[in-house]
């Protein structure tokens, strides 16, 4: 074998095992001390393996399947890669993973949490006696109960809990001491940013602190892309138990709307959230399967939406006229866009080859950002007739942060797509940028309130 051939065999068992590595960081029992000793035994094997005359793959193959004798997750991921002969190397029986919480123990502490975090939004709106109050304080309830069920998952240290506090300690000030007034539009940027700096605070948690890593932060990506599907699950077979609930009261004369109100609403909503995570931790084989067929499904609905949303641009005339609502819908297009790319990326296998729906990517980032191309000139556009205004620099910044995302992720798709750069540039690429976003967010939170007077 040349040289050459013998660098790329060497390549593709350093992705196998990489890509073993990351399946198994994803076992929350598992300490990133155990992944390092497991993944250096996984390659004494396969040296061990080599030196009997095995080539890489084989030898590859044969240790992960005496791996899967010694671990259960070495099995249960010899079994979910049916497709590379590992469900035929795996014969062991199903054990449940030492060290693991028993299911009824999680459950009673999830039941526990959701109830805590109804409880708070319950308090929530006895409290704060306006609409902005609670819009900017409901976030805050539910967050800590979410990150508490993770901590408790991770076995995070107390050491991360510490830090994540006083973060969080800090936008709860900001956002209940700036003196905003209620019905302006600094208020209304910080009630819907401070989700987004919540949600990285509950990542850092979620992550078990390892916020610097790459997988972790794919993880958790792919959980909330996950996290999404389930709470819509369950928010529409709640939806529709509640209204044959509420119809069959009526008809007997019994008026439900105020114990809706003041009781179901406010506990359904954040325990939704809750329920929804530890509904993703404990089937997330499953919601993997379903993971490529909803990107397959909608990214090219999602393309169609662009270009449409394109022509009607292009045919809107003078670019200040366009109403700032369907600048605010393209946002919402475009954020779309940035989560079916990140959800399939997270789901795809980045050892296979490229494919025709890697090409349907493509198009559907660069009808992404002729959107954006379009919607950031219609932005500046107004603002050189109207001057300034939070609303519009909100709008701008999260645009020009979309350009960028989007462009060089485009860049490094076509790279792949013409097989000069490896999936894994992406991959890379998706997690280093996803921190902006949190820090932005954090920005306006801080930052627009006194640089526009809090109007």
């Amino acid at each position: 074998m040349t040289a050459t051939g013998q660098d790329h065999d060497h390549e593709r068992l350093e992705a196998q095992i990489d890509q073993w590595r990351s399946y198994v960081q994803r076992h929350r029992a598992i300490s990133p001390a155990d992944v390092d000793e497991m993944t250096d035994h996984l390659r004494d094997r396969v040296a061990d393996l080599g030196a009997t005359g095995l080539d890489d793959d084989e030898a590859f193959l044969v240790a992960v399947r005496r791996m899967g004798s010694l671990d259960a997750v070495s099995r249960e991921f010899a079994r979910e890669h049916s497709e590379r002969l590992w469900k035929q190397l795996v014969l062991v029986p199903d054990e449940p993973a030492r060290g693991s919480s028993p299911a009824w123990r999680e459950l009673a502490v999830v039941l526990a949490l959701a109830v805590g975090a109804g409880v708070a939004m319950k308090v929530a709106l006895s409290v704060f006696d306006t609409d902005a109050l609670l819009m900017r304080n409901a976030p805050l309830m539910t967050a800590p109960f979410l990150a508490a069920y993770f901590a408790w998952k991770r076995r995070v240290s107390w050491r991360v809990v510490a830090a994540l506090l006083v973060p969080y300690a800090l936008l709860a000030v900001v956002l209940n001491v700036y003196p905003y007034v209620d019905t302006g539009s600094t208020v209304v940027l910080a009630a819907l940013h401070a989700p987004v700096v919540l949600w990285a605070l509950v990542g850092v948690v979620y992550m078990g602190g390892r916020w610097r890593d790459q997988d972790p932060r794919m993880d958790f990506a792919r959980f909330t892309g996950e996290l999404v599907v389930y709470v819509t699950l369950l928010a529409i077979g709640g939806g529709v138990l509640l209204g044959l609930t509420i119809a069959t009261l009526t008809l007997v004369g019994v008026d439900v709307e105020p114990a809706m109100e003041d009781w179901v609403f406010p506990f359904a909503v954040p325990g939704a959230v809750v329920v929804g995570a530890w509904l993703v931790e404990a089937k997330q084989d499953v919601v993997e399967n379903i993971a490529p067929v909803l990107t397959r499904v909608f990214t090219p609905l999602t393309t169609v939406m662009l270009l449409v949303t394109l022509v009607v641009l292009l045919g809107a005339g003078g670019l200040a006229d366009v109403e700032r609502q369907l600048l605010i819908l393209m946002d919402a297009i475009l954020v779309l866009v940035l989560c079916l790319l990140l959800y399939s990326v997270s789901a795809r296998d980045s050892l296979a080859r490229p494919g025709w729906f890697d090409g349907l990517q493509l198009v559907l980032v660069a009808a992404a950002l002729a959107v954006d191309a379009v919607a950031l000139t219609a932005m500046l556009t107004r603002i050189a007739e109207f001057g300034l205004s939070p609303n519009k620099v909100a709008a701008l910044g999260l645009n020009l942060l979309l350009l960028v995302h989007l462009a060089r992720s485009g860049l490094l798709l076509l790279g792949f797509l013409r097989e000069r750069r490896p999936f894994g540039a992406l991959v890379r690429w998706q997690t280093r940028f996803l921190p902006v976003y949190a820090v932005w967010a954090a920005f306006v939170v801080v930052a627009f309130g006194p640089i526009f007077g809090f109007v």
